[in-house]
């Protein structure tokens, strides 16, 4: 096992960041710590990387106990938001740093360098100073920095967030096809729910300092373990469970709420027995993608997403009447939160 955090806690004055996490990460697996601002991800990360002391709990690195190491005696690279490289030095020499400060001889410090500039498509770039770099240059820059030492665990901590949307989606990409290059185990922070489900092999979802949920994409997306899960990973219809949409549906609960997520709204323009009536109320064309809001009769709102090609065939326009019914919903016994 790559990582393993057992019962660890953290407290800063009155507040709880971490509250008994326990978690176990794959060696070589490439896993997202996914929350809201306070949820503890970042505080987790820290506590992994050495450089926060947990209150209690264990946690165990390739095998050893860590709890108590320094941050140089873990072995892990580390890279930051805003990337946190020198200025003065070259890309060359940001990357080589590290090499350097262990003494590492001359000549594997070069053939190293080299070999992660191309490895982190930089060939070519070595001599330039950070500022001549663009923002995504200078990410793959302190990636490579955080390499060159052969980390047994990489930490990135919202590695693209101060980043624009387009050289988030190209880092993406990109950080997945270098992981599955090198295979070390790396655990990122990020509150970005469509960035942890296109990298990562394991989302650790987490709220108010506690584990909510661990799985790969596919499962937390599907079957959600709890309300905040839902609610918090993709966009999703929460509705009272006795909207007349989930009447006659097979769609039963004894809990208040019911969520709905808008790829799960059928839409006709003719009722069959199973549907209900609702108005459309706005049309929000999204490219790939159209959202539907429809007002029920009963008052209720619901966005419903349908593809372009069902759209196109529906033929829908503002204020139609149309017919609707859910494909599948969920509810779930305790109070959410985000």
């Amino acid at each position: 096992m790559g990582i393993v955090v057992e019962n660890v806690s953290k407290q800063f004055d009155s507040f709880k960041a971490v509250d008994e996490v326990s978690l176990e990460i794959k060696s070589g697996s490439l896993v997202a710590l996914l929350g809201p601002s306070g949820s503890g991800k970042s505080t987790l990360l820290r506590l992994i990387a050495g450089l926060e002391m947990p209150d209690s709990g264990k946690i165990i690195l390739t095998g050893k106990d860590a709890t108590n190491q320094s941050v140089q005696q873990r072995n892990i690279g580390f890279v930051f938001q805003h990337y946190a490289l020198f200025k003065h030095l070259t890309v060359r020499q940001n990357i080589a740093f590290g090499l350097e400060i262990r003494k590492a001889p001359k000549a594997k410090v070069k053939g190293r360098v080299e070999q992660l500039l191309e490895l982190v498509q930089l060939s070519g770039l070595g001599s330039r100073y950070p500022s001549q770099l663009s923002g995504g240059q200078r990410q793959r820059v302190a990636l490579a920095r955080a390499l060159a030492v052969e980390p047994t665990v990489l930490l990135l901590d919202e590695p693209f967030g101060a980043l624009d949307a387009k050289v988030r989606k190209d880092l993406r990409a990109w950080l997945r096809r270098l992981h599955d290059e090198v295979h070390v185990t790396t655990v990122f922070v990020t509150h970005d729910q469509e960035e942890a489900m296109e990298v990562s092999d394991e989302i650790v979802v987490m709220n108010k300092g506690r584990v909510e949920q661990v799985g790969t994409p596919a499962q937390i997306y599907d079957r959600p373990a709890s309300a905040f899960v839902m609610s918090f990973i993709g966009p999703v219809n929460v509705l009272p469970s006795s909207s007349q949409i989930f009447q006659g549906n097979g769609f039963d609960s004894a809990h208040p709420e019911t969520f709905l997520r808008p790829q799960d709204v059928i839409v006709q323009t003719s009722p069959n027995g199973t549907t209900v009536a609702a108005r459309v109320s706005r049309l929000i064309h999204l490219g790939w993608e159209i959202q539907v809001e429809l007002t029920l009769d009963d008052g209720q709102v619901v966005m419903a997403n349908l593809s372009r090609e069902r759209f196109d065939e529906l033929n829908l326009e503002a204020q139609q009447r149309v017919y609707v019914k859910p494909k599948d919903a969920k509810s779930f016994p305790l109070y959410y939160s985000i």
